[in-house]
């Protein structure tokens, strides 16, 4: 039981290091064998090949006293279990895409309000709704528009400033 434990505590290090050095070794073996092994010879799967194998096997010894041949044949069916459930959980890991990031063109075509007067070919300041929020925005406007007038954004030259008209109901 003493070397199952040892292959188990092994595959736990492995595991750790895989954290620590987070894809330094990754690519080392990439195009082995054709590319038929690529991302099963990752680490945090042998790590986890490695520990099952051995605590599956110590398992196996302890709790149903069997021999060294059944306890290395229960540990690698584990062992073979976790590094599948390691695989495809990384593989769905690095397909995970995130949201697209809004951008200043999103904005035009959206209404929203004047918090800041805004001058005529001067600047004062709007509140529009970006990706669900509120964000407040530098606006120009080639007539004046009051404080709490409802504006329509006609263009976005920049990150933080859009050009606006007041919108006639």
């Amino acid at each position: 039981m003493a070397w199952f434990l040892g292959i188990g505590i092994t595959g736990v290090v492995l595991l750790a290091l895989s954290l620590v050095f987070d894809g330094m070794l990754d690519g080392a073996l990439d195009g082995a064998l054709g590319g038929i092994l690529d991302g099963w010879l990752s680490l945090p799967v042998v790590a986890g090949f490695t520990a099952m194998t051995g605590f599956g096997g110590a398992i196996a010894t302890g709790a149903a006293d069997a021999g060294p041949a059944a306890a290395t044949t229960a540990g690698a069916v584990c062992g073979l279990g976790t590094a599948w459930l390691t695989y495809r959980f990384s593989r769905a890991l690095m397909r995970d895409q995130t949201a697209v990031t809004p951008r200043g063109d999103d904005l035009v075509g959206t209404s929203g309000n004047v918090v800041t007067a805004i001058p005529a070919d001067g600047f004062g300041e709007v509140l529009l709704q970006l990706a669900g929020q509120p964000v407040k925005f530098a606006a120009r406007s080639a007539v004046p528009v009051a404080r709490g007038a409802e504006v329509w954004v006609e263009a976005a030259p920049s990150a933080t400033s859009v050009v606006v008209r007041p919108v006639d109901h």
